[in-house]
């Protein structure tokens, strides 16, 4: 008998975050939780979609988010966060040296799997603050679905990870300057 052939999925890659501490967990998630290099709340590693590691993450959802990876958030957590051997930063000048042009470059050939973190000699894992004013929402333990952040967020993992990472705050907006006529003094002596 011939085994079921699966629809072949495009290959994505997904980033994962601990969201949830290490306090009251059971040894197996812990374990899945390490082979997925999330040993701390706030890490963030990085996998592809093969049913091995879809597996590993549907056994944690419920201490994590995660979505789908794009490009420019995936270079500022290199130019920011990454970190070789001895906690040093990986700057432009590693990059040149393994033939890349820039983090820019590095992200576009890692999304469309033509090259690997391993080809940068760095850590699996990036260590990331809390967010900035919170999670949001109704917070840790609930699903996104329901308003909170553990889970599957498709493409919006980006923005949590943004304001984790400092690439952005949360709900930022453009500062426009008012016009002087327009100030609390004129508008006091009017």
């Amino acid at each position: 008998m011939a085994k079921k052939e699966r629809a072949q999925e495009p290959k994505k890659r997904l980033v994962l975050v601990r969201v949830r501490g290490e306090v009251h967990i059971k040894k197996d998630i812990a374990d899945t939780l390490e082979m997925l290099h999330l040993k701390r709340a706030n890490a963030c590693s990085i996998v592809d979609n093969r049913p091995e590691y879809l597996g590993m993450v549907k056994k944690v959802k419920d201490y994590i988010a995660w979505g789908e990876l794009d490009e420019s958030t995936l270079s500022g957590l290199l130019s920011k966060w990454a970190r070789k051997a001895a906690d040093k930063r990986l700057s432009a000048e590693d990059l040149k040296k393994k033939k890349f042009a820039s983090f820019e470059d590095f992200a576009k050939k890692f999304v469309t799997f033509d090259a690997e973190l391993s080809d940068l000699d760095i850590k699996p894992t990036f260590r990331l603050h809390p967010p900035t004013k919170g999670f949001a929402r109704a917070g840790i333990k609930v699903a996104y679905t329901q308003g909170g952040v553990l889970g599957y967020q498709g493409a919006k993992i980006n923005s949590l990870i943004a304001t984790m990472a400092g690439l952005k705050e949360r709900g930022q907006k453009k500062k426009t300057s008012k016009p002087k006529s327009q100030t609390k003094e004129t508008v006091k002596k009017q």
